[in-house]
């Protein structure tokens, strides 16, 4: 097999998941410029391991490297003593976009509960926010989750259910008692 054989096949089977990388990444790593480099380093790692690759499902081999350079990434900025500058962790997580809305009250409200959902999933504990992202933004099954985390599929479910619970409890404190608009 040529190299142009690798790229073409590469670009085919694994290019159409970018994109989930990217969100996987960007919510593992709460900061857009770590996701761009957790991202390229998985790329790279994921061209050089392509020929190994066995099976079809390709974008859990590919989450699988994208949680592995993040934990890569993450070990190394903890020995390097790395400080967040201010501002950081200020930028609102994942890429939300307004609730389409017939009224500007409408998409505020909407782009408020967004904002709101985004901070509350991004104060779950780690193991609890992966497997909830992997389920319910990337769609993948619990089998798909216990591949790409090495976790047994009964730890997948508490964990998810775990995670369900403590944001729905946590939207719940964060919301009662507030006027909604009737709509």
């Amino acid at each position: 097999m040529t190299m142009d054989d690798k790229r073409e096949r590469f670009e085919a089977q694994v290019m159409p998941h970018l994109d989930a990388a990217y969100r996987f990444a960007r919510w593992l790593s709460r900061s857009p410029a770590d996701a761009d480099d957790v991202v390229q380093e998985a790329f790279l790692r994921a061209f050089r391991g392509f020929d190994r690759l066995r099976g079809s499902d390709v974008k859990a081999w590919l989450l699988t490297i994208v949680r592995n350079c993040h934990a890569s990434a993450h070990r190394q900025q903890q020995r390097r003593a790395a400080v967040a500058l201010p501002g950081e962790d200020d930028e609102p997580a994942g890429s939300a976009l307004p609730a389409p809305g017939p009224d500007p009250e409408s998409a505020s409200i909407g782009a408020d509960e967004q904002r709101t959902l985004e901070r509350l999933i991004a104060a779950l504990p780690d193991e609890h926010r992966e497997v909830l992202l992997l389920r319910e933004m990337e769609e993948m099954s619990y089998r798909e989750i216990a591949a790409v985390t090495g976790l047994p599929i009964g730890t997948v479910m508490s964990r998810l259910a775990r995670a369900r619970a403590g944001l729905r409890g946590r939207w719940l404190e964060e919301t009662e008692g507030e006027p909604r608009a009737v709509r």
